[in-house]
C-alpha cells in the first residue's frame, strides 16, 4: 500500500549551481565562450593532424583521440547547463539523465586511459627510439586506442546500470547542474550502499592504476634522460614530455579532489567539476600547440600560411 502512493519518476529537475542567483547572464556568456573555444581549439587540432601526413605518427594518433574526447566531454553537460542559465529549462528526461551519466563516465575513463597510453608512447619513444616505430606500429596503436574506448564503455555501463536500476519514486530535484551518480542516487527510495561502494571502488581504481602506470613510465623516462650524454637530447626529451605532464596534472588533480573527498563542500565540488568539464578540454589544445613546432606548422598550413620547409 505504501508503494502504491509513490509516483514513479519519469524526468528530473536540474537545480543548477547553488548560490548563483543574479549571476545567470554572466555565467551564460562565460561558459558559452569557454565551450565555443573548446570546440574550435579541438577541431583545429583534429583538422591539422588529419590534414598533414607528417603528423600521422603514434603520438598524434593518440592526440586525435584525446581531441575527440575533449570535444565530447563538455558537450555532455554544458549545452543543458546553458539552457538552464538562459531559458530556465531545468527539466531533463530520464533517458537524457541516463545518457549524461553514461557518457560522462565513458569519456572521463577514456581520457584517463588515453593519458596512460600516451605516457607509454613517450616511454617507448625516449627509452627505445630505434625500435619506436616497430613497437608502436599501426596495429598496436589501434588496439591500444580501441582498448581505451571499449573498456571505458564497460566501466560506464556498469555505473549507469547500477544507478538507474534503483527505484526513483520520490523527489526528482537533482541538486546539481547535470546528472551525475551521487546527486541522482541520493533521490533513490532504496538503500544506495552498493552503488556508493561500487562507484568509490570503480572510479577509484581506474585513476589510481592509471596514475601508477604513468608514474612508472616517467620514472623510467627520467632514468634514461639522466643517462643521456647530449644536452640537446635531454632538452628535446623534456620538451616532448612537458605537454603531457601538464595535461595529466590538470586531469588528475580535480579527479582526485572530488573522489577522495566525498564530504567536500558542494560549491567546491561544482567548481572542480566545471574546471574539468570546461577549462581543461579548452586548455589541452593550447598546451599541445604552444610547445609543439610540428602542430603549429600544420595549423599555419591549415589556415593558409606558408608551408614550412621540411
Amino acid at each position: 500500500m505504501e508503494q502504491a502512493n509513490h509516483t514513479v519518476v519519469t524526468h528530473f529537475i536540474l537545480l543548477g549551481i547553488p548560490n548563483t542567483d543574479g549571476l545567470q547572464t554572466i555565467f551564460f556568456f562565460t561558459f558559452l565562450a569557454f565551450y565555443l573555444c573548446t570546440l574550435l581549439g579541438n577541431l583545429l587540432i583534429l583538422s591539422a593532424i588529419l590534414g598533414d601526413p607528417r603528423l600521422h605518427t603514434p603520438m598524434y594518433f593518440f592526440l586525435c583521440n584525446l581531441a575527440v574526447v575533449d570535444l565530447s566531454f563538455p558537450s555532455v553537460s554544458i549545452p543543458k547547463f546553458l539552457a538552464i542559465l538562459w531559458a530556465k529549462n531545468r527539466t531533463i528526461s530520464l533517458g537524457g539523465c541516463m545518457a549524461q551519466v553514461f557518457f560522462f563516465h565513458l569519456l572521463g575513463s577514456t581520457e584517463c586511459l588515453l593519458y596512460t597510453v600516451m605516457a607509454y608512447d613517450r616511454y617507448v619513444a625516449i627509452c627505445h627510439p630505434l625500435r619506436y616505430l616497430l613497437i608502436m606500429n599501426r596495429r598496436v596503436c589501434a588496439l591500444l586506442a580501441a582498448g581505451c574506448w571499449i573498456s571505458s564503455s564497460f566501466h560506464a555501463t556498469i555505473l549507469s546500470s547500477l544507478t538507474f536500476t534503483l527505484p526513483y519514486c520520490g523527489s526528482n530535484m537533482v541538486d546539481y547542474f547535470f546528472c551525475d551518480i551521487f546527486p541522482v542516487a541520493k533521490l533513490a527510495c532504496a538503500d544506495t550502499y552498493i552503488i556508493q561502494t561500487v562507484v568509490f571502488t570503480n572510479t577509484g581504481m581506474v585513476p589510481v592504476i592509471c596514475f601508477l602506470l604513468i608514474l612508472a613510465s616517467y620514472m623510467r623516462i627520467v632514468y634514461s634522460v639522466v643517462k643521456m650524454n647530449s644536452a640537446e637530447g635531454r632538452r628535446k626529451a623534456a620538451s616532448t614530455c612537458a605537454s603531457h605532464l601538464t595535461v595529466v596534472t590538470l586531469f588528475f588533480g580535480p579527479s582526485a579532489l572530488i573522489y577522495t573527498q566525498p564530504e567536500l563542500n558542494m560549491v567546491m565540488v561544482t567548481a572542480v567539476e566545471l574546471f574539468g568539464s570546461v577549462v581543461t578540454p579548452m586548455l589541452n589544445p593550447a598546451i599541445y600547440t604552444l610547445r609543439n613546432k610540428e602542430v603549429k606548422a600544420a595549423l599555419r598550413k591549415l589556415t593558409g600560411g606558408q608551408k614550412p620547409a621540411c
